[in-house]
């Protein structure tokens, strides 16, 4: 597929997506979603790829929903209204999962203001880092509707419950500074350097075993939900494919001669 409104760039192993609509704050579009379905595949599928950095073009990082869009979805005839709308969903939902459960580490490069989908998407990943102009807010609310993009899942489980409700129901913005304080944000840093830093520090979390961080990534997204049972049984089951993993062979063999060496 060529993109047209985002960019897809790998270095050094790392993968860099921008979403590219700066006349439009990054929104986004229908057709924007499904560039980014298809790059997201991409990067999932392709074993030379350690990490996906996650950023937007000029100003802003992603300003949610396409107003166009919204625009359609109200012109549509009333008994299309609920099944486009469930359509859409299902399309929303399949990209934030993308992002979520991405076999490798992911980091949100928020460069400008992340508002509604936007600030879910910057939260889907695993990571945050933002430059001093980022801002976040989970406006749903002011158009009348719920946080669809999983801000109801990630929000909680940064500042917790009570902070989540009082950011969804008002909808108000929140700072960057007020952001770290807060846990929505990892990492503040200048604008100048946001993507490289967010790319070096990419670097330095996929460069272990990619079968170890894909399994462990996968347990820990569950952690909260899991009994402790459950995690032992799956971490059980993942170290016993990690035992067969030619990243654990050659680390053992290097340690190993390492030691030897020595003696």
């Amino acid at each position: 597929m060529t993109y047209e409104l985002i960019t897809l760039q790998v270095a050094d192993s790392i993968a860099t997506l921008t979403l590219n609509r700066p006349d439009k704050r990054n929104a986004m579009s229908d057709d924007m979603r499904t560039e980014f379905i298809d790059a997201l595949e991409r990067v999932a599928a392709d074993k030379s790829i350690k990490a996906l950095v996650l950023t937007g073009a000029g100003r802003g990082f992603c300003a949610g929903g396409d107003i166009a869009g919204m625009q359609k979805r109200m012109n549509a005839p009333a008994g299309e209204v609920g099944f486009n709308g469930w359509h859409r969903q299902q399309r929303v939902h399949h990209v934030q999962a993308l992002l979520h459960t991405m076999p490798k580490p992911v980091i949100a490069a928020v460069n400008g203001a992340a508002s509604g989908l936007g600030a879910d998407t910057a939260l889907a990943c695993d990571f945050v880092i933002a430059s001093e102009w980022a801002s976040f807010a989970w406006s749903y609310i002011h158009r009348g509707i719920i946080p669809d993009g999983g801000g109801m899942y990630f929000l909680p489980r940064r500042v917790g419950l009570a902070r989540a409700k009082e950011l969804i129901f008002t909808g108000r913005q929140v700072k960057v500074d007020e952001a770290l304080a807060l846990g929505i944000v990892d990492r503040k840093t200048s604008a100048e350097t946001l993507v490289a830093d967010a790319q070096a520090w990419a670097a330095e979390l996929g460069q272990g075993s990619a079968t170890a961080l894909a399994l462990t990534k996968t347990i820990l997204n569950q952690s909260f939900e899991l009994s402790a049972h459950d995690v032992f049984a799956q971490g059980s089951q993942a170290q016993g494919i990690c035992y067969t993993s030619s990243e654990h062979r050659a680390a053992v063999e290097a340690f190993l001669h390492k030691n030897a060496a020595r003696e």
